[in-house]
């Protein structure tokens, strides 16, 4: 007789791997890697005023729409007016009326020049930073302060080439063993020969052991604490610090926005009657760094870092070109900046390319155009702080990107500093970064300075630019109070959702 069996269902979990949905939950992406990175690094620097950037810089970014001369300008002016947008050339319009009016010369005005002689103290912040960040590099490699065996780990991980220190103090362990090894011989003290190595078999094990002094592989690692090294506050150049001229705001640059608080999204451009599009939507904040190079008629301007182009066609927007070079090191990059020009530029082959706008591919560190430019712009790459908070592509704190990111002060630097002897005598530019990081800012601004003293007796001058700025509280959050000695800073704001933005105005001397 056959029995029944009760069968019993088990529910089994299916095993995936990596794949699986709580793996997947936990696991860090690039997004996530710079967020905590800027919650260690810029909490740290700005304290309670972290959260709110942070806030904005996680929320979709504010654009201004940028009017095209070479389409139909006047329809494209009433239809943003008609939908609310205000022109900012009206809002700086009305600043300097209430500049003169006396509203803003004792009140705001006497706040923003306090604030700009103010002392803030990011060195001590910098400084406190790289030790924790040193300890941390420290503890990674060794997790506890003593193992179970005894052994402390060193105070500090030499991970660079040997030096005279590592040379001296193998010696003096060579030597203490001579000594050691003499004595124990005129004491006749008996060796135990079993322990000999029998030189048929051999001698390579002799050679195997290493002192270990260093960590063998990471002659090319470089620390995370060095990154804020780069930022220095000690003066041994000339170093003369003063206002710039009044801003002339371009008489045919109309640039729209709407007002502080509303986040109202502009129409997308339209095509116009001669073919190019109506108008061009970009950050706030990117419009100011060439909006303060003041770019005159019959000036010969250079875009050293050009692409994605929107910086370079706001300067052709003000119909004071003569010649604008554009300069970028990806050809990639050039060719989107070109197909930018071809859609708002009119008659683009026959009246710009290779007359007036000149396409250049090469490394801003290697040109050698030397005091031939009147005006530069130096927008360089940089950790672009909003990018790398929203995108997953291309970004620089992607594990296998850590050396380019760490060395990004050194390449920011090399760019400024050959910049700086690309310009005339008399001549200016203006270096910019999407960054709020004090080192890729103020502390590259310094380093570039330092160097093309040094190395090149070429003396500066800084161009306070804080009375533009305040032309334009209206719109932009700025800095406040001022920690920065080399220039000025838009900051993430929810009202006012821009940047981050920070721009610095050197002229040359000689």
């Amino acid at each position: 007789m056959l029995k029944i069996r009760n069968i019993c269902m088990l529910q089994r979990r299916w095993k995936s791997g990596k794949r699986r949905w709580n793996v997947l939950q936990h696991k860090k992406n690039n997004c996530d890697r710079a967020l905590d990175s800027f919650d260690d690094f810029y909490g740290s620097v700005y304290g309670g005023r972290w959260k709110n950037m942070r806030a904005a810089l996680l929320t979709e970014h504010k654009y201004v729409a940028m009017v095209n001369n070479f389409g139909d300008t006047e329809q494209t002016c009433s239809m943003l007016e008609m939908d609310g947008a205000i022109n900012i050339k009206s809002l700086i319009q009305l600043a300097r009326e209430r500049q003169e009016s006396g509203e803003v010369g004792g009140g705001e005005g006497g706040e923003l020049n306090l604030a700009t002689r103010a002392h803030y103290d990011i060195d001590g912040k910098l400084d406190a930073l790289v030790r924790k960040q040193e300890e941390r590099e420290v503890a990674a490699i060794y997790p506890s302060s003593a193992s179970e065996d005894g052994h402390v780990p060193p105070q500090q991980l030499k991970y660079d080439k040997e030096t005279k220190k590592d040379e001296l103090e193998t010696e003096t362990e060579s030597t203490e063993f001579k000594q050691s090894l003499t004595r124990a011989l005129e004491e006749d003290v008996q060796l135990d020969e079993s322990r000999l190595v029998d030189p048929q078999f051999g001698t390579g094990g002799l050679y195997e052991y290493v002192p270990a002094n260093r960590i063998k592989g990471m002659e090319d690692w470089v620390a995370e604490s060095e990154h804020y090294k780069y930022y220095q506050t000690n003066v041994d150049f000339p170093l003369i610090i003063e206002p710039d001229a009044t801003l002339q705001y371009p008489e045919h640059l109309a640039i729209y926005t709407y007002e502080m608080g509303n986040c109202a999204d502009f129409k997308p451009p339209r095509q116009c009657l001669t073919g190019v599009l109506s108008h061009f939507l970009m950050d706030g904040a990117s419009v100011l760094p060439p909006l303060f190079l003041q770019v005159q008629p019959g000036e010969r301007v250079l875009d050293a870092c050009a692409a994605p182009g929107g910086k370079s066609l706001l300067m052709l927007q003000t119909l004071h070109l003569d010649q604008l070079v554009c300069n970028d090191v990806q050809e990639s990059r050039l060719n989107k900046l070109r197909h930018v020009m071809q859609e708002y530029l009119f008659d683009y082959k026959q009246r710009w390319a290779g007359k007036r706008l000149i396409f250049s591919h090469n490394d801003a560190r290697n040109l050698d155009e030397y005091g031939s430019y009147d005006k530069i712009l130096v927008d360089v790459p940089c950790t672009t702080d909003r990018h790398v908070l929203m995108h997953q592509d291309n970004n620089i704190f992607k594990p296998t990107r850590i050396k380019e990111r760490l060395r990004i002060p050194e390449l920011q630097a090399g760019i400024l500093a050959n910049c700086l002897r690309l310009l005339k005598p008399g001549g200016s530019l203006v270096y910019s970064t999407c960054s709020l990081s004090p080192v890729q800012n103020d502390g590259v601004v310094h380093m570039a300075l330092q160097k093309v003293f040094t190395d090149h007796g070429i003396t500066t001058r800084i161009k306070d630019l804080s009375q533009h700025t305040a032309l334009l509280g209206d719109i932009y959050r700025f800095e406040q109070p001022k920690g920065l000695k080399y220039g000025q800073m838009v900051l993430p704001y929810l009202p006012a959702n821009f940047g981050p933005m920070y721009f610095s105005k050197i002229m040359r001397d000689t």
